[in-house]
This record gives structure tokens, C-alpha cells and sequence, in this order.
């Protein structure tokens, strides 16, 4: 694993309401490294989450990605960065349930102007990866939560993107399909040399992290793991 710090978010505020979101939070993350985000219920994790992949801006501070600014970046120049170079997991997968679980994965191959067929091959070689190529013709309501979730997984990362993003990736999961679905994501985005911004309150999935930053009041602590 390298040591180049890939992504940056420096004394970072938001506030909704009379509620400090993000209170100074400040945390960085290294190329191809897998960094769990931890902490109570409301701490202001997935909202740190969130500021890291430019879907929400904060009121200041900053978020510098690959020596870019994304708090100067405009709304559609955050879009295209997150289509091309992020990749996102969320606790119930969101795919599209019009769509074949194949058409899902290669949907952001398409979105970025690749043809139908390669896009299709190429999302084909990503559920053989997860081992869910059986329902690559299926639509996601006909699969079960585990293989939906490793769609998802293969949806994020079939762009090859420098970073995902995931939010409570096992929250839906029981421990089993949770512990499956967690192993093939860290090993294939460890192949792939994608860095993991990782939410969750589970302890067993933050042992899948090279790095734990505690999430408190707005605020990061962030903790060393020798691996």
C-alpha cells in the first residue's frame, strides 16, 4: 500500500438546524488503504461521508482529492469526478429494479459513453468476480439481499474507481451474507488498488479497515492499525 494521501477533508462545518453536523472534522485517506468510519448514531459519519465524495458541500473547510478542491469544484464537475473516479455502496444496494442486475452493473460504464456490448461484457466479468453471474439476468427484486448487495459491490467498482464510498454496506445483511458480501468487496477493491472510505457501527466490519477514525460530536480521531 502506498503512502500518498489521496483524499483530504480539512476542519470541515455543517450545520442543519441548530445541529453541528461536522464540527471541525478533519481526516485523510491513503491511496488503495480501506479507512472505517466509526461512531454513535448521529456523530456526523455518513455526513463526512458524504462531503468526502462531494455530494454534500460543507459550510467551510475543505475537501481536496488527487490536489483537486472539490468545495471549488462546480456541481457538474463533482458529478463527472464521481462518475469516473468514485464508486458507492449503500446499505440497500439502490439498484435500479427496471433493470436486469447485468444492465445495473454496466449502467455507469454506460453513463460514461462506453458501448452497449463492452459495457455488458465487462459487467458480465464483474458478477462472475462476485460470484453472482446466475443472476446477472435476473432483476434485483429476484435476488436475494446478499446477492443484491454483491451486484451493488460489482456495480462500484466496475469503472475501476480510485475510491468507494461505502455506507453501512452490511446493515441490511445478516452476519453471514454480511461477512461474505464484506470479504469478496475488500479483496476485489484491494485488487484493484481502490482506496475504501467505509461507514459502519459494526465492529466486525471495521475489521476489515487498515485504519479505524472514530467519529464523535462532528469531530475525527483517527487510529493507526499496524496491517
Amino acid at each position: 500500500m502506498t503512502e500518498q494521501t489521496l483524499l483530504t477533508a480539512e476542519n470541515l462545518h455543517l450545520t442543519f438546524g441548530e445541529t453541528k453536523a461536522l464540527d471541525g472534522a478533519s481526516l485523510h485517506v491513503r491511496a488503495g488503504e480501506v479507512v472505517a468510519l466509526m461512531g454513535p448514531s448521529g456523530s456526523g459519519k455518513s455526513t463526512l461521508l458524504h462531503c468526502l465524495a462531494g455530494i454534500m458541500a460543507p459550510e467551510s473547510g475543505r475537501v481536496v482529492y488527487d490536489g483537486r478542491d472539490l468545495t471549488a469544484m462546480s456541481d457538474t464537475e463533482r458529478s463527472t469526478l464521481r462518475r469516473g473516479e468514485f464508486g458507492f455502496v449503500f446499505q440497500f444496494g439502490q439498484l435500479v429494479p427496471e433493470l436486469t442486475c447485468r444492465e445495473n452493473v454496466a449502467l455507469p460504464l454506460r453513463l460514461s459513453g462506453v458501448g452497449r456490448r463492452e459495457a455488458h461484457r465487462t459487467a458480465t466479468s464483474w458478477l462472475e468476480r462476485l460470484d453472482v453471474a446466475d443472476v446477472a439476468d435476473k432483476r434485483p427484486g429476484q435476488a436475494s439481499g446478499g446477492q443484491g448487495q454483491r451486484v451493488a459491490v460489482a456495480r462500484a467498482l466496475v469503472t475501476q474507481p480510485r475510491v468507494v464510498f461505502a455506507d453501512e454496506p452490511t446493515g441490511a445483511l445478516d452476519s453471514l451474507n454480511g461477512e461474505l458480501v464484506m470479504k469478496m468487496f475488500i479483496a476485489a477493491a484491494r485488487e484493484t488498488g481502490a482506496a475504501v472510505v467505509l461507514v459502519t457501527h459494526e465492529p466486525r466490519v471495521a475489521a476489515y479497515s487498515n485504519r479505524e477514525a472514530v467519529v464523535r460530536d462532528g469531530r475525527v480521531r483517527e487510529q493507526e492499525f499496524a496491517r
